[in-house]
């Protein structure tokens, strides 16, 4: 069952700042509050769903469609043109909250971004 005080709920919602990198009707992105790359975006819809297996289920194809679609122009727009993406379903997995998203990667993962920050 979807839980609607999760966090990302609450970003899309208004009532936890982010910092929001593009947003539509449907489609939010925000940066990642512990970046594991130079890169790190969260794509986020902003209909209830748990994860991709939920949201392939009941997302309309368009609205399938154009989330990966604006996934490539988030990406582009911020200066990657390679990139990984990335979502997890169940805990498993590595999911920890449980509202359907996509990772954007780009650079080096962790080490280049510790040498960063140093």
């Amino acid at each position: 069952m979807y839980d609607k005080n999760n966090v990302f709920a609450k970003i899309i919602a208004g009532e936890i700042a982010a910092e929001r990198l593009y947003e539509d009707d449907s489609i939010i992105a925000i940066k990642d509050i512990k970046p594991e790359a130079i890169l790190h975006i969260l794509v986020i819809p902003k209909k209830n769903y748990i994860d991709f297996a939920d949201f392939t289920k009941k997302a309309t194809t368009e609205e399938i469609a154009h989330y990966f679609k604006t996934i490539a122009s988030i990406a582009k727009a911020n200066g990657a043109d390679e990139y990984r993406i990335v979502s997890n379903k169940g805990t498993s997995s590595g999911q920890s909250v449980f509202h359907f998203h996509t990772h954007i990667l780009s650079g080096s993962i962790n080490q280049e971004l510790i040498n960063k920050n140093l």
